[in-house]
Parts: structure tokens; C-alpha cells; sequence
């Protein structure tokens, strides 16, 4: 019973993410924690560095990182899996918490925790898709984004639901003086095939076309390689941009990109202008 324990704790974080992000730390260390967990078990690279294998805690003070950005890589150690990256802020005295499932309805969870200097707890909800519906212990809370304010500072559940998508439940904790920002991209249902997605406009657009990027909770927004939200992240662009758009599907935006390369938005944060 014990061997069986040990064999499936790291996968329960697939389904259910940790509480206690807030660390009793030295505040003039500049450092922060991290957290990353897979399912199957992955390598993991920091900055192009591997630094161990999930399920992976970098929670001592000697090991813990410095402030600052830092690009994650997951690996998996089985199967033909095509690995993930993402980018994760290390803030002081924070833990930063990176879950990832691979395969068939892959999704991916993202919980950082931004100091506000206010007396309450805050939550800011931000799914991919977008308009799923945020269950905060039970009760609706409303659709994504979706930020509330002055939220019990305690453990809670955070389940988020859409059709065609598979439901997702986090375990949370909410800290006065914080906002705990849950960044969540669900995985699509074995049901909701991604070639059964309607395409607007395969074919290029015309060049004279421009894509405005709108305001975004994160301040900025991911470029990817392709029209999902498992594809790679290859730049960041900025609210009041704008660029040339190049092609259009269902819910994506083609664009060029200063430096000539070509990526794809997401259209809930920008418009055709």
C-alpha cells in the first residue's frame, strides 16, 4: 500500500493544485519557490538548465531562485510527447506553482501570487479559452477573466467549467495583502476534436489589414507558433500595438511581427482595427 502511495502522489496534481502559496521567508533574500508537477514525470529546464525531474520543489532557502523571469521547459520521459514551455515570474518570498498533463486533453495551470499592499485577498481568474464558467467553493462566481476582490483569506476550491472542455479543479489559498492570479488553459475535451474547429479564413488576408492588441490582465500577450494553446510561445507583444495581420481562424489572429517573424494571438485580446 505504501509502494502504491508513492507511486500515484505525483499525479494527483493533475487534477488537484496545492494551497499555501505564500512562504514565511527572509524578506531581504529576494528569492521565491517553485513548484512544478506533470503528468507523465518530465525533465525539467530552467533557462535552458536542468534542474531535476517532476515532481519538483524548490522550496528550501539554499535552493530557491532569484527574483526575476525565468523560461521552463517540461520534457517527458515517455512516449513521443512534444515538450512545453513557459515563461513564470519569481516574485520574493513566493511560491510560483507550474502543473502540466500531457496527451490526449493536454491543459496546463499556471498560480503566482502579486504582492498589493492591501488588507484583503484578491483572485484573478484568466482561462484559455475564455468565458468558462469560475465555481469558487461551490458557488458561481462568474465567467473568465474574472477578478474578485476581498476574498476570504483561507484554502479554497477553484473549478472551472466550459463545454466542450474538460473541467478543471484547483486547490487554492488566499493570503490578505495578495492577489493570487490562477492562469489555466483547459484541455479540450476527447469529444471536441481540434480539426473539427471551424476555420473563418484559411487564406491569407490582405496585407493593408491591421490587428490592434488590446489590454490584457497580464500586461502583455503570448505569440504563439500556432493556432493553440498547446503550441509553443515564441514573443510577447504589448497593449496599443499593432500589427499586420496575415491570417484569421476561430479565435486566433495571424500577425507579422517587427522582426518579420510570423506568430498567432489570441483574438480575445485584440481586434481588427
Amino acid at each position: 500500500m505504501r509502494k502504491l502511495i508513492l507511486y500515484i502522489l505525483p499525479f494527483i496534481g493533475a487534477v488537484v493544485l496545492f494551497a499555501g502559496l505564500v512562504f514565511v521567508l527572509n524578506p531581504r533574500g529576494g528569492k521565491g519557490a517553485l513548484q512544478v508537477t506533470s503528468t507523465p514525470k518530465s525533465k525539467v529546464y530552467l533557462n535552458g538548465r536542468l534542474i531535476g525531474e517532476t515532481p519538483l520543489c524548490r522550496c528550501k532557502n539554499k535552493e530557491m531562485f532569484s527574483m526575476g523571469e525565468y523560461s521552463i521547459r517540461l520534457v517527458p520521459k515517455e512516449g513521443e510527447l512534444k515538450p512545453f514551455e513557459e515563461k513564470v515570474k519569481i516574485e520574493n518570498g513566493v511560491l510560483t506553482v507550474l502543473d502540466r498533463t500531457f496527451g490526449d486533453g493536454a491543459s496546463s495551470s499556471l498560480i503566482t501570487l502579486e504582492e498589493t499592499g492591501k488588507r484583503q485577498a484578491d483572485l484573478m481568474v484568466i482561462t484559455f479559452p475564455d468565458k468558462a464558467d469560475v465555481i469558487l467553493d461551490s458557488n458561481l462566481a462568474g465567467q473568465s477573466p474574472l477578478l474578485l476582490k476581498n476574498i476570504t483569506e483561507s484554502d479554497h476550491e477553484l473549478k472551472l467549467i466550459k463545454d466542450g472542455y474538460l473541467e478543471k479543479i484547483l486547490r487554492i489559498k488566499t493570503s490578505k495583502g495578495f492577489s493570487l492570479h490562477a492562469v489555466v488553459s483547459l484541455g479540450v475535451s476527447p469529444n471536441l476534436s481540434g480539426s473539427s474547429l471551424p476555420i473563418i479564413s484559411a487564406s491569407p488576408t490582405p496585407s493593408v489589414q491591421k490587428i490592434l492588441i488590446l489590454e490584457t490582465p497580464t500586461g502583455f500577450l503570448r505569440v504563439r507558433e500556432d493556432s493553440s494553446l498547446l503550441s509553443a510561445e515564441i514573443d510577447r507583444v504589448n497593449p496599443r500595438q499593432t500589427f499586420e495581420l496575415i491570417e484569421e481562424r476561430e479565435g486566433w489572429f495571424k500577425i507579422k511581427l517587427e522582426s518579420g517573424k510570423t506568430g498567432w494571438v489570441s483574438s480575445q485580446y485584440a481586434e481588427k482595427e
